[in-house]
């Protein structure tokens, strides 16, 4: 079907976003499995019927002008409201939903989001899944925008009122250091000290709330090493560079250094962070909850339970949520 020019359409509103998102007409075909010169058409009968210029096509990523910035909004908040539309049709017959955007935070264990995915797909038969990893942050910035509708992130410092939060699990901070290098039973924080400290970037969520939490524990340690991926900080680790402080997520994630490191509680105040699924309220109807409670005991056999098992120190603090 030809659309008519200067009639604005469902799918030339998502067309808008997803240039927008995508930075070029090209990725933002590729994303919506369409020709590049359809998409273009339609974003030219969308400025026709609105009558205004949204994008500059000339600059490479696309920007948008200042009619695209405020027509934006709108645009995301019209295809928020299609998608609550489709997720109440869908709440009687799960399978019907027919695209499901998920952001899981980059810290997530890879053995959890296939499994989640696969259990979903057969729940969710012919929906359309986009899958994207990214910080907290990003995360909550996208779900804000819509164009995410549900996040799997840390929700430490970020949880606003339009949010509907289905926590998942808690888990504590520990201290992650060369193998053989702290003698437990005696003064740890003390052999801590004669370390480098390898910190996470400021940058970070956990980075923010670890640097709060020494700083409330009078804790001040040299900054020499600060990096923002868990891999390179248990590198470092490994290769008897100093110390850090991660939680399980972080140690089982970086799994190929596990067997050249010692792990131990906190030598201070103990500290903890929850891992939610998060929507957006009264969008998603009963979708989200169904999620959560098919990723929990996917958590449970892939993540905690092998975890309690090699340190069982940890029973009573990383634990999934019911």
């Amino acid at each position: 079907m030809v659309d008519t020019p200067g009639k604005m359409t469902l799918w030339a509103v998502e067309i808008f976003v997803a240039a927008v998102e995508e930075g070029t007409i090209s990725l933002a075909a590729k994303r919506l499995n369409a020709s590049p010169s359809s998409v273009s058409q339609q974003l030219t009968n969308l400025e026709a019927g609105l009558g205004v210029l949204l994008l500059n096509r000339s600059t490479r990523p696309m920007e948008l002008t200042s009619a695209g910035r405020l027509f934006l909004r709108r645009a995301q908040n019209i295809l928020g409201e299609v998608t609550q539309a489709k997720a109440e049709l869908a709440v009687f017959n799960f399978s019907k939903m027919v695209r499901l955007r998920i952001g899981v935070v980059d810290d997530f264990d890879a053995d959890v989001t296939p499994s989640l995915m696969a259990q979903l797909s057969k729940k969710m038969d012919g929906c359309q899944f986009l899958l994207e990893s990214a910080s907290s942050y990003q995360l909550a910035e996208a779900l804000d925008s819509r164009s995410m509708d549900v996040i799997i992130t840390a929700d430490a410092d970020m949880t606003e009122d339009w949010m509907d939060i289905h926590p998942l699990l808690v888990e504590p901070f520990l201290v992650v250091a060369p193998k053989g290098s702290v003698d437990q039973s005696g003064d740890v924080m003390e052999q801590l000290l004669t370390m480098p400290f390898i910190r996470y970037s400021s940058r970070t969520m956990m980075g923010r709330q670890i640097e709060a939490h020494l700083a409330r524990q009078r804790i001040n340690l040299p900054n020499r090493f600060e990096f923002n991926n868990y891999h390179a900080i248990m590198s470092m680790v490994a290769d008897k560079a100093g110390w850090t402080v991660t939680t399980p997520l972080g140690y089982l994630r970086a799994h190929r250094f596990i067997e050249s490191v010692d792990v131990m509680p906190l030598p201070f105040k103990e500290m903890t962070r929850g891992i939610s699924l998060i929507s957006r309220k009264d969008v998603m109807d009963r979708i989200p909850q169904d999620v959560a409670d098919l990723a929990r005991p996917l958590l449970q056999e892939k993540l905690v339970g092998p975890c309690v098992e090699k340190l069982p120190w940890l029973k009573e603090k990383f634990k999934v949520l019911s």
